[in-house]
């Protein structure tokens, strides 16, 4: 169970997921630098951190890596969620707490999501890919 993503962690993985495609260490840092200042250096020990715990695959381009994601924002998401409900004493209540928090938007992207793990065709949001 992967644990929750530093806020550096997060910032570096927030662009490798929204790219979606192999980025350097350059590409990230200059996105990075429109909003806070920091080294190439300090990049480049998160991104080879993120590798080194398996957030980010790795391929050499000449003098550099380029670095890809190997789950999507979703899967993290979804592995968080469930890590925490897992420990909660009472599975329900925490349910029922946690839909409780939820915007209608949000709880309206549950009743899809859960039509489509119960195979409903008609469910809007549509159907799972690949059926």
């Amino acid at each position: 169970m992967p644990r929750q993503l530093g806020e550096l962690e997060d910032a570096v993985m927030t662009r490798v997921w929204q790219w979606n495609r192999p980025v350097t260490v350059r590409e990230v840092l200059e996105d990075l630098q429109q909003e806070r200042s920091i080294a190439y250096t300090t990049v480049m020990t998160v991104m080879d951190n993120l590798h080194q715990k398996g957030w980010v695959r790795r391929e050499v381009d000449g003098r550099a890596y380029r670095y890809t994601a190997v789950s999507t924002r979703a899967a993290y998401s979804a592995a968080l969620m469930n890590e925490a409900w897992s420990k909660s004493d009472n599975p329900a209540a925490a349910l029922v707490a946690f839909f409780g928090m939820m915007s209608s938007e949000q709880r309206e992207a549950l009743q899809a999501a859960v039509h489509i793990v119960q195979g409903d065709e008609g469910a809007e949001g549509g159907t799972p890919a690949g059926r």
